[in-house]
């Protein structure tokens, strides 16, 4: 139970309104820091929820697919260029964002980590490389300024991260293909 209060407080430290107007404040920042930390402190407290409602996750998420989906869905929205902007504009929205990353996809993502098989991790690595792929070229690509609270040199740096980032998962998969796995179990 230690890690769902430490999921709990790092939640509470990224919604103190200092915190979260830092962390919003610089593009990069806000969608490589914030919004996986978010995702992580779902994850830490999901055991909280798994432990209390255990025939909810049993029966909603028996093989992990669900949990996926749903992980998958609410990552794609908040990887889109308005959402960014509307998460900052508008109160509503960041609401949302400070509920779904962490109690929607974290959780999900936890519950369905253990019950999901080589493949549908395999599916959810690829999935996530390809949308930072997507999202290098669509801001560095793009030369006009997608969001309206940054600047275009912000979107810039973003690209050319998500490319970094892309690099290194590419990298990783392929070091994981040449290398026997079943001596480091």
């Amino acid at each position: 139970m230690k890690q769902s209060a430490y999921g709990l407080l790092l939640f509470v430290f990224l919604i103190l309104p200092p915190v979260s107007h830092l962390l919003e404040s610089i593009m990069i920042v806000h969608m490589h820091m914030q919004m996986p930390m978010l995702v992580i402190s779902g994850f830490l407290m999901a055991r909280f929820f798994q432990l209390q409602l255990p025939s909810f996750f049993d029966k909603w998420n028996p093989n992990g697919v669900p949990g996926l989906l749903l992980f998958i869905i609410i990552w794609s929205y908040w990887m889109l260029p308005r959402a960014m902007d509307e998460a900052i504009t508008l109160y509503g929205v960041e609401i949302f964002k400070f509920i779904s990353l962490p109690f929607l996809a974290g959780v999900a993502l936890r519950d369905s980590w253990k019950k999901l098989h080589t493949f549908g991790k395999g599916v959810l690595y690829v999935f996530i490389m390809l949308v930072f792929l997507i999202m290098a070229i669509l801001y560095i690509g793009v030369d006009e300024q997608l969001c309206n609270n940054y600047l275009e040199v912000d979107q810039k740096t973003l690209g050319w991260g998500s490319a970094a980032m892309a690099a290194c998962m590419i990298i990783y998969g392929i070091q994981l293909l040449f290398t026997d796995q079943s001596a480091y179990k």
